[in-house]
């Protein structure tokens, strides 16, 4: 399978400004920022370098693993003495690129986040047409584990798609039985996930959700909830979103009871918010990556 070159030179340009957005996110961060202050300026610096976001900026804090966006109205601050994971996804014309890096204020978890990086490297060192996941997932396990440090057995990374994040195939950080194998052509996010050599190495749902996503067209009785569904069709198809980008779209005295049939009604799902299950914190990195004959190029 070899990717159009139109789909490859938007996938490029995603890329070329998920990176450059990753870099500029490093300078920024700082200890008492708050967080949606954070997510807004990521996703902002992506539009106005010509982007869309793919998904709401994670900002995902010590033992948060994954899909932390701020909520409207969100309080939070980074905490001093933190780990914090900022995971950035970009979209053009529906082509995404999805990248993440972990920015540390306590140098007690430096090596987490040394470790994480290093399993990435290892990760894009390995891809490569024909690879079993098996294996993959074995060998990053092993370059973790040799550090002292556990990966997140149930957090992975994932082929991408058009319009889709996660499109089917996953790329495991741990020792992983499966029959498939990585094809030329194919896009994925590789993403090691790590943690304390004494945690439980996986992570939990917690009842929080603040990223959500279409999933398909129901019968909706409320007019302000079929007003709703068809901006969130228009504006970002299959992709996930959070309710801040909904400001304006439905009048807000009738915004949350709209939100609520769409919910109920199935028309989109929730994300919950993943916490590492002995709430030992967690470092993250990542790139997406195109499969090539001879191994893989890194388009992040």
């Amino acid at each position: 399978m070899t990717v159009p070159e139109d789909a490859l030179r938007k996938y490029r340009k995603a890329g070329k400004i998920a990176a450059e957005v990753r870099k500029e996110t490093e300078t920024f961060v700082r200890e008492g920022m708050s967080i949606i202050d954070l997510c807004e300026k990521v996703e902002s610096v992506i539009a106005k370098k010509g982007g869309k976001p793919a998904f709401p900026c994670n900002v995902s804090v010590n033992e948060i693993a994954a899909h932390y966006t701020s909520p409207p109205q969100d309080r939070r601050l980074i905490p001093e003495n933190s780990i914090v994971k900022v995971d950035i996804g970009v979209h053009i014309d529906g082509y995404i690129a999805d990248t993440a890096v972990t920015i540390c204020f306590n140098p007690e978890y430096e090596p987490l986040v040394h470790t994480a990086e290093e399993a990435l490297a290892k990760a894009i060192e390995i891809l490569r047409p024909g690879l079993s996941i098996s294996r993959f997932g074995s060998m990053i396990e092993k370059t973790i584990k040799n550090r002292g440090f556990k990966p997140v057995s149930n957090l992975t990374g994932h082929k991408i798609g058009r319009y889709l994040v996660h499109a089917g195939k996953a790329l495991p950080n741990v020792s992983h039985f499966s029959f498939s194998k990585i094809d030329v052509g194919e896009i994925y996010a590789t993403e090691p996930f790590v943690t304390v050599g004494n945690a439980a190495g996986k992570v939990q749902s917690e009842s929080d959700t603040y990223i959500f996503r279409f999933t398909k067209q129901k019968f909706l009785q409320d007019q302000y909830a079929k007003r709703l569904l068809l901006y969130v069709q228009k504006n970002f198809h299959s992709l996930p979103f959070t309710e801040r980008w909904l400001r304006g779209a439905v009048p807000q005295n009738h915004y949350k009871m709209a939100f609520a049939e769409l919910l109920s009604s199935k028309s989109i799902m929730s994300y919950p918010v993943f916490v590492e299950a002995s709430e030992k914190p967690v470092a993250q990195a990542e790139h997406t990556v195109l499969i090539v004959e001879d191994g893989c190029l890194v388009l992040t």
